[in-house]
């Protein structure tokens, strides 16, 4: 398999494929394919990068399903997305005592995304109702696809990094984008140790939204 990236540095760009492809540095090859300059007196850089990998590499981080309970996961997926419209291919790709990675390959990895991980969100939510149903409802099944959960956390991260210094900056308060229960918590620890600043959740229901502020307010 090979794929392109971009970045200001060549070690931007290979971050950037680490990030995107869930590898280690030493399990692909990189290529430099080219390096330009922009801006005023050439000042900005992008460098663009080339990955290479083996086959092996990309399927080392899966496991077969050894029970009846990955097996039914499994098939569950497969028939979903099946009858969705969008088929793809489950591979469990991590074992913990109380949760169970599984990776969505497809074609249409963007639809089964879908906007802000709604999609997916969807899909895993009803992967642990049949979980519950399959026995093993005290394991949590995450859903992934092209790895967009590490991507959005990262991105989610920088979001609150940014927001807390525009609100320190200008003693004003910001409401952000309705978000899961987990990425909630993600903005509410990035700026938990923050001087100053305040979180907390407002809105009914799952998606709620993140006010950040230099004021009162309890964390949800």
């Amino acid at each position: 398999m090979v794929r392109e990236f971009e970045g200001k540095t060549e070690k931007e760009a290979i971050d950037a494929a680490v990030a995107e492809l869930g590898l280690e540095r030493d399990e692909f090859d990189v290529e430099i394919l080219d390096t330009q300059k922009s801006g005023f007196l050439g000042m900005q850089k992008k460098v663009l990068i080339r990955v290479h990998i083996t086959d092996d590499t990309v399927y080392a981080g899966q496991y077969e399903p050894e029970n009846d309970f990955e097996h039914g996961l499994v098939d569950f997926l497969h028939n979903l997305t099946e009858k969705m419209g969008f088929p793809a291919t489950a591979q469990i790709v991590y074992r913990e005592p109380e949760k169970i990675g599984v990776r969505l390959d497809s074609e249409h990895s963007s639809i089964l995304i879908g906007r802000k991980g709604k999609n997916l969100d969807s899909i895993q939510l009803l992967a642990n109702v049949i979980a519950g149903r399959l026995g093993s409802g005290d394991i949590k099944v995450v859903i992934d696809s092209e790895n967009y959960r590490s991507r959005r956390e990262e991105s989610l991260i920088r979001l609150a990094e940014k927001v807390g210094d525009q609100v320190k900056r200008t003693r004003t308060s910001r409401l952000l984008e309705p978000m899961n229960p987990f990425e909630r918590r993600l903005i509410h620890t990035a700026l938990a140790n923050v001087e100053g600043i305040e979180t907390k959740s407002e809105g009914e229901g799952l998606y709620k939204q993140v006010r950040v502020s230099c004021t009162g307010g309890n964390r949800r």
